[in-house]
């Protein structure tokens, strides 16, 4: 499944890190969905810090698009290694049937975009690490380089290396770590010219996509998804009750395809 990448439309992604939750973003309308390396990590119960191996991801990008007919865009983190390593990591996300991936220029090992006191690898290495994967990959197979480096280094360094990024053959340019409203601006402002990517919510999407994205990948349905699930415990434990819908089980049963697997087993009863 390609990811159509246009410079007339931004694609929405919604944060997902297992099959039921890429079903549901499916269902309710969403082009593609974004396997996170945080919520990836969460479903292990580690935290984002580079603890999950490369096979670890893969397994579980192949879950995902298995039960999903839209295209599926992977955290790749640092790429797993050098150059090398990368174009292991971009034949293996491909051969699970992922879409899009995006690399980080990050020191491995990484933490979460939005964690403090990020390191970054130089320039020429990210370069490096870009050129192996755009060499190696199917045509339609999107390459997404990320940067890291506006913590540490500033806007200056982040646009050198974004535009040394497209210029190794990436598709789409990602800063992470956009913070602030000002953050978002100066975003827009300096690498406009560049087809970019955000994560985050700090506007709506109609403005994002006004503003020129052209993937969004959107972190809300998965800190709600924490969020709920916390309440709901806090909820049974002091109150001995939560409260659901009557509909939720159904609508359960629906979204994991359970009267269709049902017929197909009828068909071949004996």
């Amino acid at each position: 499944m390609n990811l159509e990448v246009s410079v007339d439309k931004t694609i929405v992604a919604p944060f997902i890190f297992d099959g039921i939750q890429a079903r549901l973003a499916a269902q309710a309308g969403f082009e593609a969905v974004y396997m996170t390396g945080f919520g990836t990590a969460a479903s292990h119960g580690l935290p984002d810090l580079g603890l999950l191996s490369m096979t670890e991801m893969v397994d579980q990008a192949r879950k995902i698009v298995k039960a999903v007919d839209v295209p599926v865009i992977a955290d790749a983190d640092t790429g797993y290694g050098n150059s090398l390593n990368v174009v292991r990591t971009v034949g293996c996300y491909q051969d699970a049937g992922v879409s899009a991936i995006h690399i980080e220029d990050q020191v491995f090992p990484k933490r979460c975009g939005f964690l403090q006191d990020k390191e970054v690898i130089r320039i020429d290495e990210m370069v490096s690490k870009i050129r192996a994967a755009t060499d190696n990959k199917d045509e339609d197979f999107v390459i997404i380089a990320r940067t890291d480096a506006l913590q540490q280094n500033g806007w200056d360094d982040v646009c050198k290396r974004a535009n040394a990024f497209m210029e190794a053959g990436a598709d789409l340019i990602f800063v992470d770590g956009i913070r602030t409203r000002e953050n978002l601006d100066d975003y827009c402002e300096r690498l406009g010219h560049l087809p970019l990517v955000y994560n985050g919510m700090l506007a709506p999407l109609p403005e994002l996509a006004q503003r020129g994205f052209r993937l969004v990948i959107h972190p809300g349905s998965m800190m709600r998804h924490f969020e709920d699930f916390r309440n709901s415990l806090t909820s049974l434990r002091e109150t001995g009750r939560i409260e659901v819908s009557l509909d939720t089980f159904s609508q359960a049963i629906d979204a994991l395809g359970v009267p269709e697997a049902l017929e197909l087993a009828n068909r071949y009863q004996y």
